[in-house]
């Protein structure tokens, strides 16, 4: 999850821009890649939160 997080294209103004992602940021528009990269964050995201709420209503005593 932090690994695809990291792997998208910053906004400005964030921490990306001290590593030099605000300077790659100005070329270009969202590419399919980026909107791929995007939907496979949400769902990875999604399943993530699912599986930590299973988890916890399972391990409750």
């Amino acid at each position: 999850m932090i690994l695809l997080v990291l792997l998208h294209k910053g906004k400005g103004g964030g921490l990306s821009d001290m590593f030099g992602g605000g300077f790659s940021s100005n070329f270009g528009g969202s590419s399919v890649v980026e909107r791929n990269l995007d939907r496979l964050t949400i769902i990875t995201g999604t399943i993530w939160f699912v599986c930590i709420i299973a988890l916890g209503l399972l391990m409750k005593p």
